[in-house]
C-alpha cells in the first residue's frame, strides 16, 4: 500500500455533523488541531447523501485553511460504508475516522475500499469503542493502516451493558487498555468525549486523568472544549522547569559517580529521568 502521511499532533479533535455546513465552516477558527466531519452518528440515516455532498462542498476549504481535516465514515458493517468510501471523501484529508473497529478484517476492508477508490494513502483513525475492540486493541491498532486511535466510552458502555458514572470507574480499564495498545503500536491515542459541553471542570479533570494514562489528546464535541484540550495536553511552565531541574540534578550525580540522587525529598534514578525527558519532548512537539 502507499506510504501513509504521518498524523499531526492532535491535542484536540473537534467533531461536527456533516449535515451542518454552517458549523463546519467555523471549525478552523476554533484552534483545534484536527477537525472531523461526521457522517456517522451525527448524520441521520435519511441524510447520508446530503452529508456526503456537504463533505465535497466544504472540506476543500477547510483543508486549504491549514487545519487537519478528517471524515468519520460509517462502520464497515453498516449499509452506508461503501457509499461513504466512494462518495464521502476528498483529496487532502489527514485521514479517515472509522468507528467501532474491533477486528483486523474490518481494517482490511477499509484498506481495500480506499485503494479501490484511489485513496490508498489515507490512514485510519480507529475508534475503539466496543468490548471486542478493547479486548483486542493491541492487534487491531498494530494494523499498518492505523495512524491514530480514540477510545469511545459511550458506545463501549452500551456494548458492555454497564452504567456511565461521573467517576469514570467503569471505563478505567478500557481507557488504560487503549492507551497501552496505542503506545505499543506507536500511534497516538485520544480520550473519550465529555458529553456535557458546559462542564469545563469535568473536562479539565478528565483530560488530566487521560494525560496521566498516556493519552495525547481528547475528542471535542463543542468549540468551547478545544482550548481546554489544547492546554491540558501540553506541559505547564512549572512542569517544564521542574523536569529540567530534575534532569540537571541527576546528570550532576552521574558525573560524580552515582546513579540515584536526592531531588526535592525523593530519590531520582533512571525511570524518573525518563519520565522527565518524555515531558520535555511533549513540550517541544
Amino acid at each position: 500500500m502507499a506510504d501513509l502521511a504521518p498524523v499531526r499532533r492532535l491535542r484536540s479533535l473537534l467533531f461536527a455533523p456533516a449535515v451542518r455546513p454552517e458549523l463546519l465552516a467555523k471549525m478552523p477558527a476554533t484552534g483545534a488541531d484536527g477537525v472531523v466531519i461526521d457522517l456517522e452518528d451525527a448524520t441521520p440515516p435519511d441524510a447520508k447523501d446530503q452529508g456526503r455532498a456537504n463533505v465535497a462542498a466544504v472540506a476543500p476549504g477547510l483543508i486549504a485553511s491549514g487545519v487537519a481535516v478528517f471524515v468519520r465514515i460509517n462502520g464497515v458493517d453498516s449499509p452506508w460504508f461503501a457509499d461513504d468510501v466512494e462518495h464521502g471523501l476528498v483529496d487532502g484529508l489527514a485521514g479517515v475516522v472509522v468507528p467501532k473497529v474491533d477486528t483486523i478484517a474490518q481494517l482490511d476492508m477499509v484498506t481495500s475500499g480506499l485503494a479501490a477508490n484511489g485513496r490508498p494513502q489515507l490512514g485510519v483513525l480507529a475508534g475503539i469503542e466496543t468490548c471486542l475492540g478493547v479486548a483486542d486493541a493491541r492487534s487491531v491498532l498494530g494494523h499498518e493502516v492505523v495512524i491514530a486511535a480514540y477510545f469511545g466510552a459511550e458506545d463501549y458502555i452500551a456494548d458492555l451493558g454497564g452504567v456511565r458514572t461521573a467517576a469514570n470507574t467503569e471505563v478505567l480499564y478500557a481507557r488504560s487498555q487503549v492507551a497501552l495498545a496505542s503506545r505499543l503500536a506507536g500511534v497516538p491515542a485520544l480520550d473519550q468525549i465529555v458529553a456535557d459541553y458546559r462542564d469545563d471542570d469535568r473536562f479539565r479533570s478528565e483530560a488530566a486523568v487521560a494525560r496521566s494514562l498516556g493519552f495525547l489528546g481528547k475528542l471535542c464535541i463543542h468549540p468551547g472544549q478545544v482550548a481546554l484540550a489544547n492546554e491540558a495536553f501540553v506541559p505547564s511552565g512549572a512542569e517544564i522547569e521542574r523536569a529540567q531541574q530534575l534532569i540537571a540534578a541527576y546528570e550532576a550525580g552521574v558525573a560524580d559517580g552515582v546513579a540515584a540522587v536526592s531531588f526535592e525529598g525523593q530519590m531520582v534514578d533512571g525511570p524518573l529521568v525518563a519520565q522527565a525527558r518524555n515531558l520535555l519532548a511533549a513540550a517541544d512537539d
